[in-house]
């Protein structure tokens, strides 16, 4: 079984890395049938293991006794899973981000963000050349403000980080992206919490949680792997309005890119407060994934961004792909990325046009399913 970890690895691995720089072959994780694969979103928990049997039964001498399915997980909701959607609560939200502070993180302020860039309005500075990190490893870097760990309740109902996350620019001002199975794993969770720039227990810039989830529906009923991105509105927790782009900058999107980029990889290792980060090239793995091989990015680093022509001024970028896709974001030596391509860029469109979640009223019945109402067909 290969983790993304410190976990199991073939014992002819690193000669494979060799062989073939860094990539393992693709049947390594051959799903259903096959050896199971663990992603960055949750240590050891098997990614492709599925329940075939709704009722066990153990045989107990000469007892049987029927055993049903387990209890469901709390912290799921179905939400839409024709469009890929789900309309967060507020009470969730702000319960979420009151259990991540009686914790050991806190909310103090950091550094005011000054140089922004919405949409193009402004040309950003010219880029600074990224070249191959020499030795070739994930290594500790400084906290990003767009940049942060996500949180969501572990078995025990309190906050675990479990996958990483960032602010991309978005005409409203509160978009974050992250990989599709760090919020939707048999069903979306529904007390996610974001904290960007997060380092050493603080959150300089405040908790955010989410008011809509959107992934692409073929992530919900197959676990493409080519469809491995979310994008989440949110709303910081605990304060009326704001909006994240205005208060911790923004990384821009890029729809299309070529492979064989420059590229800088970051991510928070789940048992860390600070992100991890390696610059490499993003290779073509496939016509629908990127491929990123530097060691060093652990359980939690799913989700990060994969940034090209970053910005001196704001350590912002051009968004190519999130750390997930093949095998849901890879091994410890390699990293994979759904492209941004066609279907990337219509679930961003969707999740930027659809009217403000915010506007939903309180005690609705889709603010309180978590469904959210379907728009009436263009005529």
């Amino acid at each position: 079984m290969k983790t993304s970890a410190r976990g199991t690895e073939p014992a002819d691995h690193a000669g494979g890395a060799d062989r073939n720089a860094g990539a393992p072959a693709a049947e390594d994780c051959l799903g259903p049938g096959g050896p199971a694969c663990t992603g960055r979103g949750r240590a050891g928990v098997p990614l492709r293991a599925t329940l075939a049997l709704g009722v066990l039964t153990v045989v107990v001498g000469s007892t049987a006794l029927a055993l049903g399915p387990p209890s469901r997980d709390p912290f799921l909701a179905a939400g839409d899973t024709a469009t890929g959607s789900y309309l967060a609560t507020r009470a969730d939200g702000e319960q979420a981000a009151a259990a991540v502070l009686a914790g050991p993180y806190e909310e103090r302020p950091g550094p005011p963000v000054t140089a922004q860039y919405g949409g193009g309005t402004a040309a950003p500075p010219a880029p600074v050349p990224l070249t191959a990190s020499r030795p070739l490893r994930a290594v500790p870097a400084a906290p990003a403000p767009a940049i942060g760990a996500l949180f969501s309740p572990g078995d025990d109902g309190a906050p675990v980080h479990h996958c990483t996350a960032s602010v991309v620019h978005a005409p409203g001002g509160d978009l974050i992206v992250t990989a599709a199975h760090c919020v939707h794993d048999a069903g979306f969770r529904t007390r996610l919490v974001f904290a960007p720039g997060l380092h050493d227990g603080i959150a300089p810039y405040g908790l955010w949680v989410p008011t809509r989830i959107h992934v692409d529906p073929r992530w919900i009923s197959d676990r493409d792997p080519d469809h491995d991105v979310a994008f989440l509105r949110v709303r910081r927790a605990g304060q009326p309005g704001g909006r994240i782009e205005e208060v911790t900058g923004a990384e821009r999107i890029r729809f299309g890119a070529p492979a064989g980029r420059p590229a800088q990889l970051t991510g928070y290792p789940e048992d860390q407060d600070t992100p991890v980060s390696c610059r490499h090239t993003a290779d073509a793995q496939g016509p629908a994934q990127l491929r990123f091989i530097c060691p060093g990015f652990p359980n939690g680093t799913s989700g990060g961004p994969m940034l090209t022509d970053l910005d001196p001024a704001t350590g912002t970028g051009s968004l190519i792909g999130v750390i997930g896709g093949l095998h849901e974001g890879g091994d410890d030596f390699v990293s994979y990325s759904s492209r941004f391509g066609a279907d990337v860029a219509a679930l961003y469109r969707r999740a930027t046009t659809e009217p403000d979640p915010r506007a939903a009223q309180p005690g609705s019945r889709a603010a309180a399913s978590g469904v959210m109402p379907r728009a009436a067909p263009r005529s």
